[in-house]
């Protein structure tokens, strides 16, 4: 085991530095930083001296090289705007990220397994229709609007919750702040993943073990969580794995929304700010932690199958 989790990390290398090139070119083909840097006041001589102490008087490929070089020790470089090294920058916001991703999940996850199993044990009837219509109508709704729609309706008409901002971190404020914005990011992953989970209950349902089960008598309840929803339980899995990988980088749209402090609003004001630095650091950020939660899924599989723990070994 502990070999195929090292080769899946050596394999993740050649994915960063393709996201890491790609981002690279990106940025430096909207504009220079050089001049960003100087300010509008500099002179042609202030910017020179700037863009080649930066080393942006060089080839592309050798500032791309510079800057790996860099990452390698730990160095994103330094913002443009406020001076400060990028790895602080971005620091100070991943803690809110986190947060928002971690309560997010939490809400989808819940919503997505008891909606799903409760859509699953009962089909075809008016409860599973009802449940399919509102996950097809939260799947289509775009999070900004619903986002927008819960500020007017809980923080302005019903003032149940702050409208914006983070508040004290892992305080009772800290709830209230965090409630929309998780639910906002929260409902279209747990409509999706209700959606995931009961087409694979159904799937298992049909199986012979599960039949068999039923016919020695076995309790009901005992055949969904032992016999059905374990095994349908690997699709739910994946999706929710990609789903948190990408919360950061969804997340960007909620964060701008409900003024949330966290990489994704950082990200949105270094592209305004044209600030490279930030926005590569945030990028590669976001990259390295979809990466990571995919591997993690992986792990999650050999725990949920034990085929998958005997083909990984055998790897």
């Amino acid at each position: 085991m502990s070999t195929a989790v090292l080769r899946r990390l050596i394999d993740l290398i050649p994915t960063l530095i393709g996201v890491t090139l790609v981002t690279f070119i990106l940025m430096r083909t909207t504009g220079d930083p050089a001049s960003l840097m100087a300010g509008p006041e500099a002179t042609e001589e202030d910017v020179e001296r700037i863009r080649q102490d930066m080393g942006l008087d060089r080839a592309l490929p050798v500032q791309f090289g510079m800057y790996l070089w860099d990452l390698v020790r730990g160095d994103l470089g330094e913002s443009i705007t406020t001076n400060r090294p990028v790895v602080v920058e971005i620091g100070s916001r991943l803690g809110a990220s986190f947060e928002l991703a971690f309560f997010s999940m939490v809400f989808a996850i819940a919503t997505g397994l008891l909606v799903g199993v409760l859509s699953a044990i009962y089909p075809r009837t008016l409860l599973d229709s009802s449940i399919r219509f509102f996950v097809f109508v939260f799947l289509a709704m775009p999070s900004f609007w619903l986002g927008l729609e819960l500020i007017m309706l809980l923080s302005r008409q019903l003032p149940l919750f702050p409208p914006a901002g983070r508040g004290q971190p892992w305080t009772p404020s800290m709830f209230g702040h965090v409630t929309l914005p998780a639910v906002t990011l929260g409902v279209s992953i747990g409509a999706f993943l209700c959606r995931i989970l009961r087409s694979s209950m159904l799937q298992v349902m049909s199986q012979d073990y599960v039949r068999t089960a039923r016919a020695k008598g076995l309790n009901e309840t005992k055949v969904i969580m032992k016999h059905t929803l374990k095994n349908a339980m690997i699709p739910f899995v994946t999706v929710a794995g990609l789903a948190t990988g990408a919360l950061l980088g969804g997340s960007v749209i909620v964060e701008q929304v409900f003024n949330w402090p966290g990489i994704g609003k950082l990200l949105i004001d270094s592209i305004h700010e044209r600030n490279f630095p930030v926005t590569m650091g945030c990028v590669l950020v976001f990259a390295v932690v979809f990466v990571l939660v995919n591997l993690a899924v992986d792990l999650i599989y050999v725990l949920l199958d034990p085929r998958i723990r005997l083909e990984t070994t055998a790897q």
